[in-house]
């Protein structure tokens, strides 16, 4: 029997309101179309090189996003090879689905396209994306990512007069095909870079402010292998986040910024009202040990300004690890400062938690089949044709190398294989990066923070437990391990998924530098982990299964 036009008028009336309310509870949503192409670039004015582009731009377009929104990116591939973009940090909470690397993402086919569907849930800060298919990024392709702070969540400084942002990395002349190719032939590292690059430029990158006013500098290593020390001439930079999080506000002459990495700092115009040198150079490689080393400048312009600062570039700092080591230890989370929440971020006592498992992982650099390879524990990773989220939702057999890498180094026979950790969901572990080589190593972890709670030099053994910060170790995405040295961190396993763990050093990472870690409970709940995307690309053994 159908209700009384009154009482029917009230009920409609009542789903309007709550359809209303749901509605104005739904975070923003901010769409983008991006159209990935070819095109002429020339970023060294005498080599002029094809380049990656996203809506002609190259760098690409920068995404600014609050905390919560809801990021909607429909990227249509009109390469001749096949595409991905990687959202470098953004954690996608319950949804490795987005994450965009080639274990959980089939590649968007040339002349398709692919809709991205993510949120900056619970983050803020400077963050970037690039491609993560063979060597695109080396020819462009990346951009950066910006998450500012919800006005309720203030951050643990003054307002900025404004902020910038610096994508800061190697370059080669040679196109990502040509630098394909010398992997795939030989293996091995990459030869040293030809430039270093600020916002795809050499020199010509202007920063402009007023004199007597404090900016927001926001600085990512885009770069494909090499760590860049970033100064500025006669201006102190006040760290205030790294990768996402607050630190205690050092002040710095400069900082070092490793393949992956971002951070931002304070820069005051206290200075007289002239042109100041932006420096990035060139650290732990061959471009930083040669003659002239690798060095990318920009310029501080002050608005008033009408002649440069007198004097030289400003200095690197040594070359040594341990200047760097030491920088990296005074890094340190700020305790009573809050992120994204309201909640302070000491709130968490990492360093009072039991861990549950230790991963020691070492790189190397085996020759298999002829070939110069890397690997973890002895194991070099070879992507399947099929991705491995993919492969797990579908139970496909024989492609998984279930827990193949062993939990320390065990000195079995170097090997290939496409090993994935299997790990429980709210599981809290400790992971030790060793470097046995001379190289310096960036690892960086998909879909989480952890806390890096020590550096050394040499073997790690247990007894390095006793110092470690257990109290305000920072909390960051991406970690560097100096020459033969090694890294410690802390990860709270709280984000179900299958999520990359991987060296940032594009070079080792596309020669097997790689793996997966599941994160997994059996109780399948959508507060846990979202399904499969109705749009998501279904290839190799997957291919006509169905979403």
């Amino acid at each position: 029997m159908a209700p009384p036009p009154a009482a029917a008028a009230a009920l409609a009336a009542c789903i309007l309101a709550v359809a209303a309310t749901l509605a104005a509870a739904d975070d923003p949503y901010r769409f983008f179309t991006w159209n990935v192409t070819y095109g002429n670039i020339n970023p060294l004015a005498s080599t002029p090189q094809q380049g990656i582009l996203i809506n002609g731009q190259f760098p690409g377009p920068r995404i600014d996003c609050v905390t919560n929104d809801n990021i909607i990116v429909n990227v249509f591939n009109n390469l001749d090879e096949p595409f991905l973009l990687t959202w470098n940090g953004i954690k996608q909470r319950k949804n490795s689905w987005q994450d965009g690397v080639l274990g959980t993402n089939c590649p968007i086919p040339p002349g398709a396209n692919y809709t991205y569907k993510f949120q900056a849930k619970d983050q803020i800060g400077t963050f970037v994306y690039f491609p993560s298919v063979s060597m695109h990024r080396a020819a462009g392709g990346f951009g950066a990512l910006n998450v500012y702070q919800r006005p309720a969540i203030p951050v643990p400084y003054p307002p900025p007069a404004g902020d910038f942002t610096l994508l800061v990395g190697d370059w080669y002349k040679a196109g990502h095909k040509q630098l394909r190719q010398m992997l795939d032939a030989a293996g091995g590292a990459l030869p040293p870079p030809d430039a270093l690059l600020i916002n795809g430029m050499p020199s010509a990158a202007t920063f402009v402010g007023d004199q007597g006013r404090t900016y927001l500098f926001r600085v990512s290593n885009v770069g494909v292998k090499t760590s860049v020390n970033v100064r500025i001439q006669g201006h102190s930079l006040r760290l205030v986040e790294v990768e996402g999080t607050h630190p205690v506000q050092n002040v710095y002459d400069s900082l070092d910024v490793h393949v992956g990495q971002s951070v931002a700092f304070l820069v005051t115009l206290d200075k007289p009202a002239q042109d100041y040198a932006v420096v990035a150079s060139a650290r732990f490689s061959p471009a930083a040990a040669a003659a002239a080393p690798l060095m990318a400048t920009g310029t501080l312009h002050y608005s008033s300004a009408v002649s440069r600062a007198p004097g030289p570039l400003p200095p690197p700092p040594p070359e040594q690890a341990e200047w760097s080591m030491n920088q990296a230890r005074s890094f340190r989370w700020n305790l009573t400062a809050s992120a994204a929440r309201p909640n302070p971020q000491g709130s968490f006592h990492y360093g009072t938690i039991a861990t549950s498992r230790t991963l020691v992982l070492a790189n190397s650099a085996p020759v298999l089949a002829g070939q110069r390879r890397y690997a973890v524990n002895g194991v070099s990773f070879v992507v399947p044709d099929t991705p491995l989220k993919l492969v797990d939702n579908y139970n496909i057999a024989n492609v998984i190398g279930w827990d193949s890498v062993p939990a320390r180094p065990d000195g079995a026979a170097p090997r290939s294989g496409t090993p994935v950790v299997r790990l429980n969901l709210h599981e809290f572990i400790e992971v030790v990066f060793q470097n046995t080589e001379n190289e310096l190593q960036s690892w960086h972890l998909d879909g989480y923070d952890f806390w890096v709670v020590g550096y050394g030099n040499g073997q790690w053994t247990e007894n390095q437990r006793t110092t470690y910060n257990l109290v305000d170790a920072q909390a960051r995405h991406t970690v560097q391990v100096y020459p033969n040295g090694w890294s410690a961190i802390l990860v709270s396993l709280d984000n179900q998924g299958m999520w990359n763990l991987r060296s940032a050093n594009w070079d080792r990472q596309y020669l097997g530098q790689q793996l997966y870690m599941r994160v997994w409970t059996p109780q399948q709940s959508f507060s846990n982990e979202y399904s499969i995307p109705t749009n998501a690309i279904l290839c190799g053994r997957a291919a006509g299964l169905g979403h």
